[in-house]
């Protein structure tokens, strides 16, 4: 009732809606269509103040001055008009509008003003923009999961009885102070993201959780249980600890969330920084903080780590990363676009890598080539280089089992398809130079039948390897050959097909790079694995199965030039 009665007008500033009716008729009509210039202190703030729709208007338009409405128009009154549509009807209305286009609503009449400050309006667009569900009026009252007890809620490391409640008070806040303040002021960094923490690199996920947005750092499982989940800390959250007012919190450490700060630096770019370091710090010191991360890091002890290579890695990128615990930049990344054509379906990946451990790859489809670009890297091949690529034109029919199971047999037969390839290549930069001459040499373009040739070639080869795929059974014996280290033994003993590919290697500092021969190996929809024969090494990668919001590229173009910007940038 109180929203209808505000909605109608009534009380002392206003009549009630059939006295305005009434009104409007004895001033000879046209008033309905007629933008109302009566201000009242609430809608206006008296003088010349700047009102609070004025300043939800700027937030969401971008800090535009708010224009005056235009004059009526022509006296006649029009056969239909918003106006005399019941306010309930007029809500509904406006709740369906996308929230960019409510601030120019506004500006029409006075109406339409006290109309939008109905919150149902706002709490609406932020379901259905922002998929955003609480309920402000009942939020302390929900249950709610570990996670969001962790994130949201409470210190966790604080004792109980002593805890430290980090609520906000939703009790006096509203849904246009969310939608204004929060979700649509940080929208540009929701999303998949890349940190520059050097080599690693990283993969971060800004999703709207609930009333806050929160930048959940997405982590492989302890090595080598690469079937295993993903895990996940927050790294940062925002959300309204009073009205008009949003607070960033940096979640790094073990104290708490403390004070932090977000930077939007351009298109595709932003940074954090957290304003109290000393939360991050441990009483125990640095010996303490490496322990800590050890556990959460490989899930281990250095004690349980007998391998002194390994040992050295793990400390070098303990000591790397936590040179960045204070300020991180990220870059916009996005999911691979999938085809009906595509082997399976593209996406991230976590595979082994000696004793790097678990890191995370994407693979995407180009034509005839399938590549697997690194989400996370290591000192030898750093996160943003294309570890893998995959010729889907070359596919290997690998020996029987017991045969297989001599290294050597295999390596002849992929050292053959290098071989062929070679001479595939020299082949088409021949007819190339071919065309060239002739075209140079005659105004006509004497090299039709040669391209033509080339073409119908290109098409048999094409239907050959068609053939080849369609002939292919639905599944055959699998087993590493004698000699090839595997991290993770526990891999299928069946695939579907293998097809002929080549793997990055390079020494410590990305030093001396090059693309080496080896096998991609298809074991199902989730999973495959890589052979590197000259490091008779086996990957096995396995799907991360995270339903990822606001990560799909606008276009293939742009999708591309997100994979050149951050192998450049690892380079």
């Amino acid at each position: 009732m109180a929203v209808c009665a505000r909605l109608c007008g009534v009380g002392p500033a206003r009549g009630c809606r059939r006295r305005g009716a009434a009104r409007e008729q004895r001033r000879g009509g046209g008033g309905d269509s007629e933008p109302d210039t009566d201000t009242d202190p609430e809608e206006a703030g008296g003088g010349g103040a700047v009102t609070e729709d004025e300043e939800a208007a700027e937030r969401i338009e971008g800090g535009r001055p708010a224009p005056h409405p235009a004059e009526a128009g022509p006296a006649g009154r029009a056969p239909l008009s918003l106006l005399e549509l019941p306010p309930e009807l007029l809500v509904q209305i406006f709740g369906s509008l996308p929230g960019t286009d409510l601030p120019s609503l506004a500006r029409v009449c006075t109406t339409f003003r006290r109309i939008l400050r109905t919150d149902t309006i706002w709490r609406r667009r932020c379901r259905e923009e922002y998929g955003v569900c609480e309920n402000l009026r009942k939020l302390e009252i929900t249950g709610v999961s570990c996670r969001d007890v962790y994130a949201k809620r409470i210190n966790p490391r604080v004792k109980s009885g002593r805890f430290m409640k980090i609520l906000p008070d939703y009790e006096h806040m509203e849904y246009r102070d969310v939608y204004t303040c929060l979700l649509h002021r940080y929208r540009h960094i929701l999303g998949l993201w890349q940190p520059d923490i050097g080599p690693y690199g990283g993969l971060l996920n800004v999703v709207v959780d609930g009333l806050f947005i929160i930048g959940w750092m997405y982590l492989p499982p302890h090595d080598p249980h690469v079937d295993d989940p993903m895990r996940f800390k927050p790294l940062f959250r925002i959300h309204l600890m009073e009205r008009k007012c949003a607070t960033v919190e940096c979640m790094y450490g073990h104290k708490g969330p403390h004070n932090g700060h977000i930077q939007i630096v351009k298109k595709d770019e932003f940074s954090t920084k957290c304003n109290q370091t000393d939360h991050h710090r441990m009483s125990g010191g640095r010996q303490e903080e490496f322990r800590t991360w050890l556990r959460e890091e490989w899930g281990r002890t250095l004690e349980d780590i007998f391998h002194e290579h390994m040992q050295e890695l793990i400390l070098m990128k303990f000591i790397y990363t936590s040179q960045y615990d204070n300020c991180l930049t990220y870059r916009r990344i996005y999911l691979p676009p999938s085809s009906s054509d595509d082997l399976i379906k593209p996406g991230l990946f976590k595979g082994t890598y000696g004793s790097h451990g678990l890191e995370i790859v994407m693979l995407s489809f180009h034509g005839k080539k399938a590549k697997g670009t690194k989400i996370t890297g290591d000192p030898n091949i750093p996160a943003g280089q294309q570890t893998v690529e995959i010729d889907l034109a070359h596919p290997l029919q690998l020996p029987d089992v017991e045969n297989l199971r001599d290294f050597s047999e295999l390596s002849r037969i992929v050292l053959e398809v290098q071989e062929q390839i070679r001479r595939e290549e020299q082949e088409q930069e021949h007819r190339q130079e071919e065309e060239e001459r002739c075209q140079q040499a005659a105004s006509q373009p004497a090299a039709r039948p040669l391209g033509g040739e080339g073409a119908e070639g290109e098409e048999t080869a094409a239907g050959a390897e068609g053939t080849t795929q369609d002939k292919a059974p639905a599944s055959q014996p699998f087993v590493l050959p004698m000699g090839v280290i595997s991290r993770n033994e526990d891999y299928p003993r069946t695939c579907r097909i293998c097809f002929y590919g080549t793997g990055l290697i390079a020494g410590h500092g990305f030093t001396s790079p090059e693309r080496t021969p080896g096998v991609f190996v298809l074991f199902d929809d989730d999973r495959f694995g890589f052979i590197w024969l000259e490091l008779k090494s086996f990957s096995l990668y396995s799907r991360i199965k995270v339903s990822f919001q606001n990560a799909e590229a606008p276009s293939r173009e742009a999708f591309d030039e997100m994979l050149k910007n951050i192998q450049s940038l690892a380079t």
